[in-house]
């Protein structure tokens, strides 16, 4: 009797789910045999008196494992060196991923296979299981085969985006970090990308997180306090003390207090009040990361807030506050300006109430004046006459979408950057007047506006806006939006496609989900992500065709700049997706 796999009772089949493979006489002298049933590539192997039969692409990179090494129970792929146990497939490598494995019987001198994969459980729980792995293990292969799978289990979005905030809030001890928000990012931007895309985003978010925890310690954590009835008042003066002087501990039990005991917008008013009562926080990233962290809430629900809010206390207070940097020292000092109108910025939100501001033509202009007395004029008058915060955001965002919509190439390639930032902190503060009325949030549009003063310099001399050509082909001009990002010094041309396009009444939603593909075939880096994340929010707050043309503009401009890359992630994606589907990589 020749033994194989036998299937469990639960498990049992009929005779016609079984196919015959090969003669067990050929195999006993051959010692492997490739066959093709129903479609699927089957890799037989006599060892040690047994049959076995698993798929015969390596689950690594799809090279046939006809072609590799059985010795004592284990098959070793040649091309990478990958082993596998030869009875369930389970792999010693844990980048290779396992081998599917087929259940075997010998009849009559004939070796019969059922070409239908053995799984331990259902596809949705075996690839959430291996989600976890490609996390803790930063398996690139491995996460991108397991955002398929739940894609093709009907988990997509929502399942392997838990995951990942579950995964990244836990396991790294400096918190909040690009990679949490990346992959918020692309959880936002779902809606505006084609299918296959959705799955790109969520892997690339997904690869961010497992690379930004990869190596670091967890993060443990601090205990609320057992009081509950402290109040609103006095946990937000305990928290920015905390953070003030840099206590995260005494800020973590803060937080987690209120976050237990007080409703979603309270916690929210909490949050940005520290995160502005120091200007500027690391360069805008710090808000942004408590903006991201509060939209990632908007999809997981609110009742994970004591899982994800405290991992932005680590930041809060490790930020350089940039009232200590020269630039906002000299040779205007700006950070004393600032403070002395936050000292009277209540009494202006007093004068304000009750009144209705319109944006005044030219605002925007003003904004991006050379003066920066002008700048903080024109928004304290603003605030008297009843502008709210939501308001005056918007505009400011709109001041800094400009920035990168009129970035001159003169400048060094790292200056990129430097608009980005305030764009992307802009857009931040723009989101959470939309979550809170707070009043400290002025001090976010202040900060916001000083920082596009600062960046006045890199629009010298500015580049232009194109108005679009009304008699443009749109579905030539996203043609050639493509292929321009295929090469490096294409900014200003994707600059004009992208107004041609719109010009020739181009639907906004097909520019977008092609900005999405051209971006997640890169190897984007984290500002060119949050380029286009931040870019789509400002498009969906606006209604005005000139802003939405320059907001698109300035998006098609920035990547532009950072494309093309070397594509190593899509090649990974694409490898997973291939086996996925159960093409030929490798074979003949």
């Amino acid at each position: 009797m020749v033994p194989c796999y036998q299937l469990p009772d639960e498990m049992a089949s009929t005779d016609s789910e079984f196919v015959k493979a090969a003669s067990l006489s050929e195999l006993q002298a051959e010692g492997r045999k490739l066959v093709n049933r129903n479609g699927q590539a089957i890799a037989l192997f006599y060892h040690e008196g047994a049959v076995h039969a698993v798929d015969n692409r390596c689950p690594h990179m799809g090279f046939p494992l006809t072609q590799g090494t059985v010795d004592e129970g284990v098959l070793t792929c040649h091309w990478h060196h990958a082993r596998f146990e030869l009875s369930c497939g389970d792999t010693f490598d844990p980048f290779a991923d396992d081998v599917p494995t087929y259940p075997v019987e010998v009849r009559d001198g004939d070796v019969y296979v059922r070409p239908t994969p053995i799984r331990d459980a259902p596809p949705e729980e075996h690839w959430t299981a291996r989600l976890r792995v490609g996390l803790e293990e930063n398996l690139r292969l491995v996460l991108a085969k397991s955002v398929i799978g739940l894609d093709d289990a009907g988990a997509l979005a929502e399942k392997p985006f838990r995951i990942g905030v579950e995964f990244g809030t836990d396991y790294r001890a400096a918190g909040w970090g690009p990679g949490l928000t990346i992959l918020a990012a692309m959880q936002n931007v779902l809606p505006a990308l084609r299918e296959d895309d959705r799955r790109r985003a969520l892997y690339t978010g997904l690869r961010h997180v497992a690379s930004d925890c990869a190596g670091e310690p967890p993060k443990f954590d601090q205990p609320s306090f057992a009081v509950r009835d402290v109040g609103a008042a006095r946990l937000k003066e305990w928290f920015r003390e905390n953070v003030e002087v840099r206590d995260r501990d005494g800020a973590e039990r803060t937080l987690r207090t209120a976050i237990e005991t007080l409703p979603q917008e309270a916690v929210a008013e909490i949050v940005f009040s520290a995160a502005t009562d120091h200007r500027y926080l690391d360069a805008g990233h710090t808000f942004d990361f408590a903006n991201k962290a509060f939209e990632t809430l908007d999809h997981v629900g609110f009742e994970c807030a004591d899982q994800v809010l405290p991992s932005l206390v680590a930041g809060l207070t490790t930020a350089t506050r940039s009232e200590e940097l020269s630039s906002w020292r000299q040779p205007v000092d700006l950070a004393a300006i600032l403070e002395t109108t936050y000292g009277d910025l209540p009494d202006y939100v007093a004068d304000g109430e009750g009144e209705t501001w319109t944006e005044p033509d030219g605002f925007v202009d003003t904004l991006l004046e050379d003066d920066p007395h002008a700048v903080v004029d024109a928004l304290v008058e603003a605030v008297r006459h009843g502008a709210t915060t939501e308001q005056l955001a918007a505009a400011v965002a709109h001041a800094a979408v400009v920035r990168v919509a009129q970035f001159s190439t003169a400048n060094e390639f790292s200056d990129w950057n430097t608009v980005h930032h305030t764009f992307t902190y802009a857009n931040a503060v723009h989101r959470a007047t939309r979550r809170t009325d707070a009043w400290e949030l002025y001090r976010g549009v202040f900060d916001g506006a000083t920082s596009v003063y600062l960046d006045r310099f890199l629009n010298t001399p500015p580049a232009q806006i194109p108005a679009g050509d009304t008699d443009a082909d749109p579905d030539a001009c996203l043609s050639a939006l493509l292929d321009a990002f295929d090469e490096e010094g294409e900014v200003d041309t994707t600059g004009r496609l992208v107004a041609d396009y719109l010009a020739a009444g181009g639907d906004v939603a097909a520019l977008q989900a092609t900005l999405g593909e051209a971006l997640l075939r890169e190897d984007a880096n984290f500002h060119t992500l949050q380029s286009l994340e931040a870019g789509f929010s400002q498009l969906a707050l606006t209604d005005d065709p000139a802003r939405r043309r320059t907001v698109l503009v300035a998006v098609a401009r920035y990547m532009s700049a950072h494309f093309p890359t070397r594509r190593e992630a899509e090649q990974t994606f694409r490898i997973a997706d291939r086996l996925h589907r159960g093409e030929k990589i490798h074979e003949a």
